[in-house]
Parts: structure tokens; C-alpha cells; sequence
């Protein structure tokens, strides 16, 4: 049975009673000197009470305030993951031979800066890719292919504009509902020696991974493959990279062979009919029906199968539907997982027309 905590007016009443108890002649009226000693009194014990309530929070992390919940992390070797930064390159013209070297900067219009990362030199064609990296972290660091970008002191030679490749890779801080997530599996999986639940956690640890699906010797005896996922979807080059060298340093060696790949997008394009209830039209029902849809895929792990009978399951629970039907695709759309290659099965273009 929960312990009941008292509330202030009822701590002040039995206080009251056990004055009038102990001293039947005590006056203890509203305006009474023994009245305002017990509301007062009243009053620290139901502050004691409710500090108790808060620590007794604190005990758990699941309900432990953000400060305790790093020390409940802290006992087991966890952080929060670091913001980071994007990386890209930029296309850089100028006098054919001319070298740049690094750590200058460029800047776009609305003030993201970008820094060199290695000495480049321009090629014959007037041309060059040179490595950046942003100067802020996070995903407003991020820049598309095709942006223009200044030079904040060009060398003697290049042209004063420059265009951004894609810069991505960026990611936020870890949320303190993502590191509670990964120390209450550490608590539910402990450790075990490198099983599936030790290489999803440990590619997690990487700062820029938000999911991990992980495949074990589906490539043979001693081999795992760990599928990532990276906070603005897709992994690049270099997270694949740092959760391959991550994996390579805690493995078991017997663990001879693991792959870090990132899985491989295949669209699938919807066609639903729909029947509408009287009193409802298609483009009333269409935003309760994409958020169904949406939800299903966001669901769908790399190399999971797309099952329509799961999906015409919550369809017909949409409010104004009477009937409906998944006219395309055909039949349920088993994603290519193999040695080479984990599709990722995400939702394509909605059609919806009247059943």
C-alpha cells in the first residue's frame, strides 16, 4: 500500500486535536495563538513531506530530475552524446596550381561559417573539393549542394565565392529521454559478452547514431552486422566509420568479422480507397489517414516487411472511414536484406481515391 503524504490543513488539524487533548482550556479559535502555531508548523511538516516525495523520485531514473538522471548514468559509464558539427566539402575556383591551405573560413549569407580541414590545391580545371567542417554543432549546421559561400580572406589567386557540396553529418545533443533509454536497457540487458543487445549499445554510444538494428552471423558464424541510423536520417562515410572503429576497440575477438553499413532506402508508394462515412469527404479524411501510413513506416525497422493486411488494420479504425482498400502495392513488399545490402522500406508518394 503507497504511503498517503498529509496535507497541510490536516497535519494543522491534528495538531489541534491533540492540543485540545492535552489541554481542554487551550483556546484554539481561528484567531488563537495555538491556531497559527499549528498552521505554521502545519506548514513545515507538509514541505518536509513533499521533499521526501522528491526524493524518493530521485531513487529511479525514470522519474529522476535531469542532474540526478546524469549521476544515475554517470554509475554506468554513460554521457550525454555531444552535439556535432557538419562536414561536406566546398567547391573552390581559382588560378590552376594555387594552394589553400587550411583552417580558413568561409561564410554563407545568414552567418554559418565553414572551416578548411586539409591543404588542397586547385586542379587544371580551374577547380578543387576541399574538405569543411562547420564552426557551430547541431543540425542548423548543415548545408545543401549548391550554396554560395565567401571566402572571409581569400588567398591571393582564388575567387572570392565558392559552392557548398552537400554538408551534413551534423547532429544534436543527446536528449536526456535518449540517455534514459540507453541506461535502462543497459539495466534490462546487462553486459553479456557481446550478444546482439552489447553491439545495438555500443554502436549508440556514438555521438550522430539514434538507432542501431543489428544482425547477427547472418554472414556466417563469427560475423555481425550493425545497420545505423544518424539523427538527420541516412549515415555519411564518417559516422559509418567512427561506429566501425568504436566496435572494433569493445568487440569480442571473436567476433572475426563486423560490418557497420547504413541502410539502403526503397520507396513505397501507396494507393488507398476509401469509402467515406456520410458526412465526411476524402479531403477531410486524407491528413488521419497519412498519419496512420506515416506511423506504420516509422515503425518499420531496416529489412522489416511491409505486411498491408497490419496497415488496413488501422486504416479501418480511422474515424469517418466505412470501408477501405490498399488497391497498390498489390501484395506485402519483402525488403532485399542480405551481405550487401538492408533496405529500408520508407513511405512513398499517397494516392487516395473513393472505393
Amino acid at each position: 500500500m503507497p504511503f498517503k503524504t498529509r496535507l497541510q490543513s490536516e497535519i494543522a488539524a491534528d495538531l489541534i486535536r491533540d492540543i485540545a487533548g492535552k489541554a481542554p482550556a487551550a483556546r484554539t479559535s481561528a484567531d488563537s495563538d495555538w491556531r497559527i502555531r499549528a498552521n505554521a508548523t502545519a506548514s513545515a511538516i507538509e514541505g518536509l513531506y513533499q521533499h521526501q516525495a522528491w526524493i524518493v523520485k530521485q531513487i529511479f531514473p525514470q522519474s529522476a530530475d535531469d542532474d540526478f538522471l546524469l549521476q544515475h548514468a554517470a554509475s554506468r559509464g554513460l554521457t550525454l552524446k555531444p552535439a556535432k558539427a557538419a562536414i561536406g566539402t566546398v567547391v573552390a575556383t581559382g588560378a590552376p596550381t594555387t594552394v589553400i591551405q587550411s583552417d580558413l573560413l568561409l561564410k554563407h549569407a545568414d552567418g554559418r561559417a565553414y572551416r578548411t580541414t586539409a591543404v588542397t590545391q586547385i586542379a587544371a580545371n580551374g577547380t578543387v573539393n576541399i574538405p569543411v567542417v562547420a564552426d557551430i554543432t547541431g543540425l542548423t549546421s548543415e548545408l545543401a549542394a549548391g550554396e554560395s559561400l565567401t571566402w572571409q580572406s581569400a588567398p591571393l589567386g582564388i575567387d572570392s565565392k565558392a559552392v557548398s557540396g552537400e554538408i551534413d553529418g551534423a547532429a544534436e545533443i543527446e536528449s536526456f529521454s535518449s540517455l534514459l533509454d540507453r541506461l535502462l536497457d543497459i539495466i534490462r540487458r546487462p553486459p553479456a559478452g557481446g550478444n546482439k543487445y552489447d553491439y545495438r549499445r555500443w554502436a549508440l554510444e556514438v555521438p550522430g547514431v539514434t538507432a542501431a538494428y543489428v544482425y547477427p552471423i547472418r554472414r556466417g558464424p563469427g560475423t555481425v552486422d550493425v545497420v545505423i541510423v544518424a539523427q538527420d536520417g541516412l549515415p555519411d562515410i564518417a559516422l559509418l566509420a567512427a561506429v566501425r572503429a568504436h566496435l572494433e576497440d569493445v568487440r569480442p575477438v571473436t567476433a572475426w568479422n563486423c560490418a557497420v553499413i547504413a541502410p539502403t532506402i526503397k520507396s513505397v508508394p501507396l494507393s488507398i480507397a476509401v469509402t467515406p462515412l456520410v458526412g465526411f469527404t476524402l479531403p477531410q479524411l486524407r491528413p488521419a489517414i497519412e498519419a496512420v501510413a506515416t506511423a506504420y513506416f516509422a515503425g518499420l525497422q531496416p529489412g522489416d516487411s511491409f505486411i498491408r493486411a497490419q496497415l488496413l488494420a488501422s486504416l479501418v479504425g480511422v474515424h469517418g472511414v466505412a470501408d477501405v482498400a490498399i488497391t497498390s502495392p498489390a501484395s506485402n513488399v519483402a525488403p532485399a536484406a542480405n551481405a550487401q545490402i538492408v533496405e529500408w522500406l520508407r513511405m512513398g508518394l499517397l494516392s487516395l481515391v473513393l472505393l
